[in-house]
């Protein structure tokens, strides 16, 4: 089989690309996985209590982008799924983003109702107000409120997620946290929150279908793939065709400009002997623990099993050759070398840059999925 794309990378990115080159387009595509398996971090599978877990942490599904679902949804059934995460703060179970009925969870009725207020007149209702920006407002209960919440739900949590304060992370990172100004307790709010029905392998399966994919799993890049002097090399000989890289930008390029440095995340998977282990999702814990928070798959994907299958996630720096990256550090340090990458890219023609490892960015799924559909009709199609 002849090929005029190679894609890097089975995750969303790689596989929407080389989905639409093979049924749209219908030319063959190289679909080459340095994994065991394809879907990158969304893989799933069914563990021994018949609970279907996500290898590398959740995912869930949570768009307002018609386009992106509809799409998704060729490959798919899905099942509503409203995400609900609450927090351990000092003894008591707290709803995340902090909202109106976790004031009144931690503060007596009177103060709780008074900061209510103040934050209806101040902020629109059912709107998102970062942290940080809360942390500005001079008003004194206000003030209160945000110093509270910083010193209690933020600074550790990020302090363990990150290793740094949360100063020192883009405001990209620290607007993911914020404070939500009403009484709604799901974690995202967006027209469409959903999962796959049968898990996203199956999603991914369906999607890299086509018999004009091939797939090679347990394949590094450079295995196969080099660069010579700005040309593109496979199997040792000039390939012409385009390569859409999903992977690594600096080990790409050998790390020409130096390394760019990650989180990585340790999983710890358990198998508790009860139908349930705890009473949200996820349960978030700032601070006391070495874990940042611990995910519970039976409320994602309902099973009828007297066991439940937990996960705890221990963050740590991520270490080239020993787990996986899976948050860029966002700083301007880090930017001015991923820009390096970037315009040494442009010398080879062919190379397209996708994704999360290839652009140096945070894409939660919805946004990679509209990247990718956006790469093809604009720079393939």
């Amino acid at each position: 089989m002849d090929f005029k794309y190679i894609i890097i990378g089975s995750g969303f990115a790689g596989s929407v690309i080389a989905e639409r080159i093979a049924n749209d387009k219908k030319e063959n595509v190289l679909l080459i996985e340095k994994r065991s398996h394809i879907g990158g971090n969304c893989y799933d599978f069914n563990d021994e209590n018949n609970i279907i877990v996500h290898k590398y942490g959740p995912h869930l599904l949570h768009t307002n982008n018609s386009e992106v679902f509809s799409y998704l949804s060729k490959f798919t059934n899905w099942r509503l799924y409203n995400h609900k995460v609450v927090a351990y703060i000092d003894g008591v179970e707290v709803n995340i983003p902090f909202n109106f009925n976790s004031l009144h969870r931690v503060f007596p009725d009177a103060i709780a109702q008074r900061v209510e207020e103040k934050l209806v007149k101040a902020y629109p209702f059912n709107s998102k107000v970062p942290i940080l920006e809360l942390k500005k407002n001079k008003d004194e209960d206000l003030s209160m409120l945000a110093d509270y919440i910083y010193e209690k739900v933020f600074l550790n949590y990020t302090a363990k997620q990150w290793g740094v304060k949360p100063e020192e992370i883009d405001k990209e990172v620290t607007a993911r946290v914020p404070v939500f100004i009403g009484k709604d307790d799901r974690y995202f709010n967006d027209k469409y929150q959903a999962v796959p029905q049968r898990g996203y392998t199956k999603l991914f399966e369906n999607m890299l279908s086509s018999n004009r994919i091939k797939i090679m799993l347990n394949t590094d890049f450079n295995e196969v793939c080099n660069i010579k002097d700005g040309k593109l090399f496979f199997m040792n000989k000039e390939f012409k065709g385009r390569l859409i890289y999903t992977g690594q930008v600096d080990e790409l390029f050998d790390l020409k400009f130096g390394e760019l440095p990650y989180r990585s995340i340790d999983m710890k998977f358990e198998t508790v002997d009860s139908e349930f282990f705890q009473d949200a999702t996820v349960v978030n814990y700032p601070n006391n623990y070495d874990f940042t928070r611990i995910t519970e798959f039976k409320y994602i994907h309902p099973v009828s099993t007297s066991k439940t299958t937990i996960l705890k996630e221990y963050p740590r720096p991520y270490i080239r050759g020993e787990n996986l990256p899976y948050y860029p550090i966002f700083n301007k340090e880090n930017k001015i070398k991923y820009e390096k990458y970037l315009e040494y890219s442009k010398n080879i023609d062919n190379l397209i840059l996708l994704g999360r490892l290839a652009e140096y960015r945070y894409y939660d799924m919805d946004d990679i999925v509209e990247r990718a559909l956006y790469v093809y009709t604009n720079m393939l199609k």
